[in-house]
């Protein structure tokens, strides 16, 4: 069972290494919300509509660009207290000797109870993102139109248990099981280049739209350790996965979005991915001759792992916003929401809803302050508290805490997800 905590380490080294999943916002907006500020250049990542808006022509300006970052990292585990613990005891009834066939049909009863719940709950997954330096790069033109260069680095990567049967062998007084480790991985290089004007104007606000089309080249990885598998290194299986076994393959994702600005609030819609681009999956071997393959084989038969490198499909999600605010955006009050689930590149589902309130000083040596909450509606249903701080109007500080929390070896309740972003980029 030390193969687990082998695992979720390798994985937590390899996404740091590598760096937004598509599902999980970035810098000052996993704070803020999806509703576009001008006063946080993160926030044009999201809606296509949103550069427009970035540019302070009352300066003259013609450019806005990012300088370093953000990075941003995220940790989040599953629902299951003294995990350590658990193991433990799953790896004495393993290695344990029984001379009859009460005592090892008593283990595999006990055995299968721990290892049902923990496929249940047991996860570990991490997520990285940093923006390409200088990133990104706003152009707004005389004639009422900006342009946007974006360009980042991503990885998610997931480490969970998937269960199986636990049969008593009476011949050989042995507990056999095909429940194994599964490690998956997703790395994103994605350059962006969108479009956006103001379409319609009248006395109480402006209507602007936008287009962005990405590039995405996707590099996915999977693999697979049996529980009981004393011939195959874990760690030598995941760096494989990852780095000589990852399947890479490119598309191209097209987002549209409107903004409607007045005076005081404003209303966004965003369609992200309306092409739903799709990108080859990675299969696992089943045809070698170690029981990691006989347990891959197996859980296949039962519907509980996909072998044969089904496709990855970036859903379409359509997200709805609202702000109210000052007339310079020094204060907002911003909302967002997703009105469907999609499915990350490692199979978890996502429907954020946020809220956020901020303000950002035209003073340089006041700092903006930011706090929110979101939830992810599907899937895990985590919710998160997002606090962050702006100094100098351009170092922004992130940090957002789960609100759900589990105990660890020690007994002390620990949230079950931290997010941390920095960045630096130009002001308003």
């Amino acid at each position: 069972m030390k193969k687990f905590l082998v695992l979720t380490t390798s994985l937590l080294s390899t996404a740091a290494m590598a760096a937004m999943p598509v599902n999980q916002p970035i810098g000052s907006s996993f704070t803020l919300s999806g509703s576009p500020n001008k006063r946080a250049l993160a926030t044009a990542l999201a809606n296509p509509a949103a550069p427009f808006l970035m540019v302070n022509e009352q300066d003259d300006d013609n450019f806005r660009f990012g300088i370093l970052g953000p990075l941003s990292i995220g940790v989040e585990m599953g629902d299951v207290s003294d995990l350590d613990d658990r193991t433990e005891e799953i790896e004495d009834i393993l290695d344990a000797t029984y001379t009859s066939v009460n005592q090892v049909n008593s283990a595999t009863d006990d055995i299968e109870d721990i290892l049902d719940d923990i496929a249940e709950t047991a996860y570990v997954k991490t997520a990285a993102s940093i923006q390409v330096p200088l990133m990104p790069v706003i152009y707004k033109t005389k004639n009422n139109g900006a342009f946007m260069l974006d360009a980042s680095v991503s990885a998610v990567a997931k480490a969970n248990v998937l269960s199986s049967d636990v049969t008593a062998n009476t011949s050989t007084f042995e507990i056999e099981t095909d429940a194994s480790f599964q490690a998956q991985t997703a790395v994103d290089l994605g350059i962006g280049l969108g479009y956006s004007q103001s379409v319609w104007e009248n006395s109480h606000g402006m209507l602007v739209g936008g287009v962005k089309a990405t590039l995405h080249n996707i590099s996915l990885g999977q693999a697979l350790v049996s529980l009981d598998d004393d011939d195959v290194d874990a760690d030598d299986a995941i760096s494989d996965s990852i780095d000589d076994d990852a399947v890479e393959s490119s598309g191209v994702g097209i987002d549209l979005g409107a903004v409607w600005v007045s005076h005081n609030y404003q209303l966004g819609l965003t369609l992200a991915n309306v092409n739903e681009p799709e990108f080859d999956g990675v299969s696992i071997d089943t045809s070698c001759s170690s029981s990691s393959c006989s347990s891959a084989q197996s859980l296949s038969n039962a519907g509980k792992l996909d072998v044969s490198g089904s496709k990855y499909v970036m859903e379409m999600q359509t997200t709805v916003d609202f702000a109210v605010s000052t007339s310079g955006k020094q204060i907002s009050l911003g909302m967002s929401y997703d009105t469907n689930s999609v499915e990350d590149a490692v199979g978890d589902e996502y429907q954020w809803a946020a809220a956020s309130l901020s303000y950002y000083g035209d003073s340089h040596f006041l700092p903006g302050l930011r706090v929110g909450y979101r939830q992810n509606m599907a899937g895990t249903e985590l919710s998160y508290a997002t606090a962050g701080l702006t100094i100098l109007k351009r170092l922004n500080l992130d940090v957002a805490v789960a609100l759900e929390t589990v105990e660890d070896e020690d007994g002390d309740e620990i949230p079950r997800g931290v997010y941390f972003a920095l960045g630096y980029d130009t002001a308003f």
